[in-house]
């Protein structure tokens, strides 16, 4: 059986995914916060939670060398934990910078390093990113300096690795999503036109997608999943 490991599970993208690699036969850990207050109202025999914050390099070192020691390898990790933030450049002080960079960057990256050494030494894996479009082009950043500037961090961090993992069945992808159709957002932007954000479940199976033997022969993908927004 097939393993994976979702960041952020209770977050909406974070269900979705495990949702649907628990549909296709996968083994899933998911992550969440201490004291997590959404509750996660999956139940399935081939999925656990674990209590990891992820901010801490020890603490996330510690979460994937448990899950290597229970299931010997991993296939593939979405790693969905990030935050967002407002804040023009006169806004925008240093503090403000690392606060973003732990959440976006940090995050990710204490997951992504020991993953992709265990992918690197089973020889195969596949490793997703989250973007943004702000992160993506700085142009997209105005109004959103400190979270443009560390999610552009998500895109630097997939071309190193992708770099190092050439000759290896070891591919990082970063996804880019618009405005993700979740209640928190139609509460927050009541007269949007909701049809044109993309939903997490349609994001799930593009994920999913790349882990297929159809997908399995693209390679530094950035994977813009923007619907019609």
């Amino acid at each position: 059986m097939k393993t994976a490991i979702v960041t952020g599970a209770s977050g909406n993208l974070g269900q979705a995914v495990v949702k649907k690699f628990l549909s296709e036969g996968y083994n899933v850990t998911g992550t969440i916060i201490p004291n997590d207050p959404v509750a996660i109202g999956i139940k399935d025999k081939n999925f656990e939670t674990v209590v990891a914050d992820l901010m801490s390099e020890e603490a996330s070192g510690k979460f994937i060398d448990s899950v290597i020691a229970r299931q010997n390898r991993i296939d593939a990790a979405i790693l969905t934990v990030g935050g967002f933030a407002m804040g023009k450049i006169a806004e925008t002080k240093t503090s403000d910078i690392v606060k973003q960079y732990k959440l976006n960057f940090e995050t990710a990256y204490n997951v992504a390093r020991p993953v992709f050494n265990q992918m690197m030494k089973q020889g195969e894996g596949r490793i997703f990113l989250i973007g943004s479009k702000p992160g993506s082009d700085m142009h997209n950043s105005k109004g959103m300096v400190a979270y443009g500037l560390a999610k552009s961090l998500i895109f630097r961090l997939a071309e190193l690795m992708n770099d190092e993992a050439k000759g290896h069945n070891v591919v990082i992808s970063v996804i880019v999503p618009s405005t993700i159709d979740t209640p928190q957002n139609r509460s927050s932007m009541p007269d949007a036109d909701f049809n044109k954000w993309v939903k997490a479940e349609a994001i799930a199976d593009t994920i999913y997608f790349y882990c297929t033997p159809q997908g399995s022969i693209l390679r530094e993908p950035v994977i813009k999943v923007y619907n019609n927004a």
